[in-house]
């Protein structure tokens, strides 16, 4: 018998199929449904429902009481804060089956998203974007924005490394880590270093 390389705590469930990365450790209470796609060192906390066909990157952080919906995508180092909440349903009735009508939500590397935000489905969360906790995300959201309010909106601009950022003109240097950004035609930021190194 082939030795697990991650963990899986006796009181959660994991189906199979599902392909679950190296180093992942699985808390109390969850459940991973079949066909799922973790990456490795995920860190998934207690009370947790990844539902069927759900795909998550490597080293994303799943705090307590989060369900990840069937149309999630998380990419690499996502984090997920205690209690939010994915959709997957516009118009959810309990004797309508909506089943062919799931909307996907990405999001996208590196993104944070606080505990008790909403992130409603059909969306796209940009690259280390930074959702505010109690949030309501209604929309795309921009790489690097800060997200707060319900509905969200935008109140600046955060540094990859979690710091926000203060732009004089057209750039901004991050006083935490020095990575400098410059705004763009599209009415974004972007890294003048080119993608972000991973910050460990």
């Amino acid at each position: 018998m082939t030795e697990k390389k991650y963990f899986v705590h006796e009181s959660s469930y994991v189906d199979e199929p599902c392909e679950i990365g190296i180093g992942t450790k699985i808390w109390h209470f969850s459940h991973v449904m079949k066909n799922c796609k973790i990456g490795e060192r995920c860190n998934i906390g207690q009370n947790v429902v990844i539902s069927s066909d759900v795909r998550v990157g490597n080293n994303v952080k799943v705090q307590n009481n989060v369900s990840i919906y069937t149309g999630c995508i998380l990419e690499d180092d996502v984090f997920c804060g205690p209690s939010m909440v994915f959709t997957n349903v516009m118009n959810p009735r309990s004797h309508v089956v909506r089943r062919g009508e799931y909307r996907p939500t990405l999001v996208k590397r590196g993104a944070s998203m606080g505990a008790n935000s909403t992130i409603v489905c059909g969306n796209t969360i940009g690259r280390y974007a930074f959702i505010g906790s109690g949030s309501v995300v209604t929309g795309d959201v921009p790489d690097y924005a800060l997200m707060y309010g319900n509905p969200a909106r935008q109140h600046g601009w955060m540094c990859a490394c979690g710091i926000k950022l203060k732009f004089e003109g057209e750039r901004a240097r991050c006083g935490a880590c020095g990575d400098e950004y410059e705004k763009t035609e599209q009415n974004t930021i972007a890294s003048t270093a080119g993608p972000h190194r991973r910050v460990l």
